[in-house]
């Protein structure tokens, strides 16, 4: 979506990338953007506290990547608010994908999001350069059958993975079941992690959470090989694949 598009005839606030994030690669080999959690309706800006919580996974991500020119950019809303219709995370979303080809050209693209941010990333993975898709703890909407289903068909092609606290009281966990159960028959490379005993913020596991993403990510953007338990949950069948627990200490001991 063209940035004009996005600005439109008010003048109002516009999408942009946030600075690469850490030290910058000699040869850009593929981009991570995050996407901060937001707010179902809002008109209210972009929440800097969002923002600064989506750090430490795109820095834990440039570090494990740095070998493979992995740059990670924190993408900046218009607001905070997906606002029904709108989708505008989502469509702010594409906006930075677009912005990546335009900055480094043909190169692979993850989106990884956090609460709505996942949401945004799940919705946006349709876009051409996004390769791969990480939604942590994602806000879905709540079942309504008034309501359409909330779309998985763009989520084909791409490597899939969801993870998600048992104990999250701000986004439902079986949601994202659900919606991992509908993703995975339009897409086998889809799985879905669960974090017994963790919040929304996935603080009590965090550092078996960056581990996951960061096995995720480089598996899925430059071909590494994926740790046993992504594997097993990537190849193996509803309901197994969709409730994976994430064992405590992932990531310790990973064997490549």
């Amino acid at each position: 979506m063209a940035l004009q598009a996005l600005v439109g005839t008010s003048g109002a606030r516009a999408p942009r990338l946030g600075r690469p994030v850490g030290r910058a690669a000699p040869a850009v080999g593929g981009v991570v953007l995050l996407l901060p959690d937001g707010e179902p309706e809002s008109g209210r800006g972009p929440s800097p506290v969002a923002r600064a919580a989506a750090l430490p996974l795109a820095r834990h991500l440039v570090r494990a990547g740095r070998a493979d020119g992995l740059v990670a950019h924190v993408v900046r809303y218009r607001g905070r608010g997906w606002n029904g219709a709108d989708e505008r995370l989502a469509a702010d979303a594409r906006w930075a994908a677009s912005e990546v080809v335009r900055r480094y050209g043909d190169v692979p693209v993850c989106l990884a999001g956090h609460g709505m941010g996942g949401r945004a990333a799940l919705r946006a993975a349709g876009h051409t350069a996004v390769n791969c898709v990480l939604a942590l703890a994602p806000w879905l909407p709540e079942d309504d059958v008034a309501a359409a289903p909330e779309p998985v068909k763009q989520l084909a092609g791409r490597r899939v993975l969801i993870a998600h606290g048992t104990n999250d009281t701000r986004t439902d966990p079986e949601l994202s079941y659900r919606l991992a159960e509908r993703a995975k028959k339009a897409n086998r490379d889809t799985c879905r992690f669960e974090v017994h005993s963790d919040g929304h913020a996935l603080r009590e596991h965090r550092a078996e959470v960056l581990a996951l993403a960061a096995d995720f990510v480089l598996g899925a953007l430059f071909g590494h090989p994926l740790s046993r338990p992504v594997a097993d949950a990537l190849a193996a069948p509803p309901p197994l694949g969709l409730r994976m627990p994430l064992a405590s200490g992932f990531g310790r001991a990973l064997r490549r």
